[in-house]
């Protein structure tokens, strides 16, 4: 391991790309279902990193990139600059270098990238998919094939005829339509190192992403969680999942299950510390133990 952004895992290395990181909406209208008393009770593991002091959750929003055998393999990109996202100030128009940053500091270019796997397609997993060129949106990795959930994608084409979303008009559309996208069902193998697990709930076809050769080395888990609170309490619902039953008890906690005391790298789009672990059981749910 060469930094806390850097780890190996089998034959694969991992580096955590970071654009962001900061104070997001109040834990506990993240997690509706949480109680005073049980955040008491976990105040003083999840501060200061994932706890503000005004209790406020602490976020990273971040891609990871996979260097296997073959291919760089990117999952998740980020926010992005130029985007219309009117609902999130901080990130309207954005104009920040951080992200070409991190992946310079990863000894990573835009042209290195063989391959973009999307978890799902909300506005911070698919921002750096395009980049404005001479006022035209266009695919930011010129070599890379963007890999879709076909039925994630037909979701949000339904809704952007009905209502315009940016956020597919900016960085999904373009990539469609200059042919670089591969659609693909929610349990995909692609290769001898991906494979994709449906995990639905957060968005209707939110996918997994599993890494390695004959076993599950990492695995990318998107946005399963947004709080550490939940590996301890997989059940907690949080409000901005679509289907926050099915996030909790079909995906979070069978994601949980499936890798806990196995040694297969898990990696979260969105806790802060840590990020990427090893989950463990404690009690009725679990922990993460950063590698």
């Amino acid at each position: 391991m060469t930094s806390p952004l850097t780890f190996a895992a089998g034959d694969l290395t991992v580096y955590r790309i970071v654009e962001i990181t900061g104070a997001t909406m109040g834990i506990r209208q993240m997690l509706p279902g949480l109680t005073d008393e049980v955040l008491a009770e976990h105040r003083e593991w999840l501060a200061p990193e994932a706890l503000s002091e005004d209790d406020r959750a602490i976020m990273v929003f971040q891609s990871y990139v996979v260097r296997t055998p073959h291919h760089n393999v990117m999952i998740d990109s980020c926010v992005g600059n130029d985007k219309t996202l009117p609902q999130m100030p901080d990130w309207q128009n954005r104009q920040g270098q951080e992200y070409e940053l991190a992946l310079g500091e990863a000894g990573l270019r835009y042209e290195d990238i063989d391959y973009v796997f999307c978890t799902h397609l909300h506005a911070d997993h698919v921002g750096w998919n395009t980049r404005l060129v001479d006022g035209k949106w266009a695919p930011t990795f010129p070599k890379a094939r963007y890999v879709f959930s076909a039925d994630e994608v037909r979701h949000w084409e339904a809704a952007y005829a009905q209502a315009g979303v940016p956020v597919f008009a900016e960085s999904v559309l373009p990539v469609l339509e200059a042919g670089r996208a591969d659609l693909v069902s929610d349990d995909a193998v692609i290769g001898d190192h991906v494979r994709l697990l449906p995990t639905p709930g957060h968005t209707p076809h939110h996918v997994a992403v599993l890494l390695g050769k004959g076993r599950d080395e990492a695995a990318f888990a998107g946005d399963l969680l947004h709080s550490p609170l939940q590996w301890r309490y997989p059940d907690l619902a949080c409000a901005i999942d679509g289907d926050g039953a099915a996030a909790a008890s079909r995906s979070r906690r069978g994601f949980l299950e499936r890798f806990a005391e196995t040694g297969t790298v898990c990696c979260f789009a969105h806790t802060p510390s840590p990020s990427a672990g090893l989950v463990r059981r404690l009690g009725p749910g679990f922990t993460c133990v950063g590698v």
